[in-house]
């Protein structure tokens, strides 16, 4: 807030002509509220109530500053998880790179002593681990690649800090195109080092058991690796109470929370958040609500158009599960049906910020007959059931708009399913079983070309 003690000229200025008013100003132009009185002896008196960093903005450059500024935060955001990631596989493979030395070890010190069965296991497990070391390699080059888009943007937060400060626009293009540059760079870093092809499920890690039968819990993909707060919303239908829990171990102990009552129920168990808001269903109607936790508003809600909705097209279970939300490495995802594609799963990236679908995908694949679905580097996985017994079925590939069918099985723990949600940051599936919290690492089958290869 600023101290009224440096505003006499402004707060002068806003007195003038609105004795006895109260204004609401637009968010864009940095005013939250004003009031204003006029006193005994003729004094105007008012309160003003102004965001830390607003301006009175000569241009509007002042405001497209702030909004580079929240863009250059995400990229900051995006780079921490990548880097957490990346250290990850990292050390996985280094261990492979280990056992591999240690196996070509016992080769060379074998020398004939042992069995051609064991000689042979020995040599087959050598030719699995041996693409392994170029695969190193890759990830040292790739890591020293994102220690240098770090340091990118660490200068483009002090320039532009810097220039916030000045209250000028110098340099305001050039800057934008810096951080366009810097988003295209991350994506790609984070589609090539992070993404693959879903292999395998673990077995299933209860977290907790809690509240009925159907729910949804969830943390925010794109909160640093110190945020580890946890949302649990409980049911399926008209609910409206959002817990926020401040960690995970909090969490299981039930400890440590505050509560979010939403302006309008949800519908299905399909919510999922997404840099500090909560996208959700709107009970009885096709529309998304964007849900901002930190200021408790409604910051948009539009229409799916023509998506079922109130148990037209929902999974196999039920529960008003008709629009499904997602979050994956590269955004923002809705999962639905229409009339018009005769009741297949529709896929439509959403813009987070206005929640207008920018493109759309028909999968073909029936909705009622899946038990849950889920995003992963921009392909959707299908479970044949949400019963016991289950198995990632289907995958539908979004860059190449085909599919095909799979079979990974998982442990279907509590034999109920009514939730299931990928965390990119975790790298790891979030489920609600049967009243149970669970979650699920993936393994994902990555293939990193080498100089030689096309």
């Amino acid at each position: 807030m600023w101290p009224l003690t440096v505003l006499p000229l402004l707060l002068l200025l806003l007195c003038s002509g609105l004795a006895g008013q109260t204004l609401f100003q637009s968010p864009e132009e940095g005013w939250q509220l004003y009031t204003s009185a006029q006193a005994p002896d003729g004094k105007c008196i008012c309160t003003a109530v102004i965001p830390a960093q607003s301006t009175c903005s000569r241009d509007g450059r002042s405001r497209e500053l702030r909004q580079l500024m929240e863009k250059v935060q995400n990229v900051s955001q995006s780079m921490e998880v990548l880097e957490l990631r990346t250290y990850r596989d990292l050390q996985y493979v280094r261990g492979m790179e280990t056992l591999m030395r240690s196996l070509d070890a016992r080769l060379r010190a074998a020398d004939g002593s042992l069995s051609a069965k064991s000689f042979q296991e020995l040599k087959d497990r050598m030719t699995e681990l041996l693409p392994l070391s170029s695969v190193l390699e890759q990830y040292k080059a790739d890591t020293r690649t994102i220690v240098r888009l770090r340091e990118e943007v660490r200068n483009l937060s002090s320039s532009l800090a810097t220039i916030q400060e000045e209250m000028g626009a110098y340099g305001y293009e050039d800057l934008q195109q810096r951080v366009m540059a810097l988003e295209a760079r991350l994506h790609a870093c984070a589609q090539k080092l992070g993404c693959g092809k879903l292999t395998g499920v673990s077995n299933p890690i209860t977290i907790r058991a809690m509240g009925s039968r159907f729910g949804s819990w969830m943390t925010d993909t794109m909160a640093p690796s110190a945020d580890s707060r946890v949302w649990y919303m409980d049911g399926y239908y008209k609910g409206r109470r959002v817990l926020e829990f401040r960690t995970l171990g909090d969490f299981i102990k039930g400890q440590n929370f505050i509560q979010h009552l939403l302006p309008q129920p949800w519908a299905g168990t399909g919510h999922v958040v997404y840099n500090g808001s909560l996208f959700y269903n709107k009970y009885q109607s096709n529309v998304v609500v964007k849900y901002h936790f930190r200021s408790r508003s409604v910051m948009v809600q539009r229409s799916l158009p023509g998506a079922g909705y109130n148990n037209t097209f929902p999974y196999s279970w039920g529960g008003f599960s008709d629009m499904d939300f997602m979050v994956d490495e590269s955004g923002l995802w809705a999962v639905y049906t229409t009339n018009q594609n005769a009741g297949n799963i529709v896929v439509s990236r959403l813009d987070p910020h206005t929640l207008e679908v920018m493109r759309s995908w028909d999968t073909g694949y029936p909705k009622r007959s899946a038990g849950e679905a889920f995003m992963i580097c921009g392909v959707l996985y299908v479970t044949n059931s949400h019963l016991a017994g289950a198995k990632v079925y289907f995958a539908y590939f979004t860059n190449t708009s085909s599919y095909e069918y799979t079979d990974v099985p998982f442990h279907n723990q509590y034999s109920h399913i009514s939730m299931l949600d990928y965390n990119p940051r975790e790298r790891a599936l979030y489920t609600w079983n049967n009243g149970h919290q669970v979650l699920y690492n993936v393994t994902l089958f990555h293939v990193i070309s080498t100089a030689g290869d096309p």
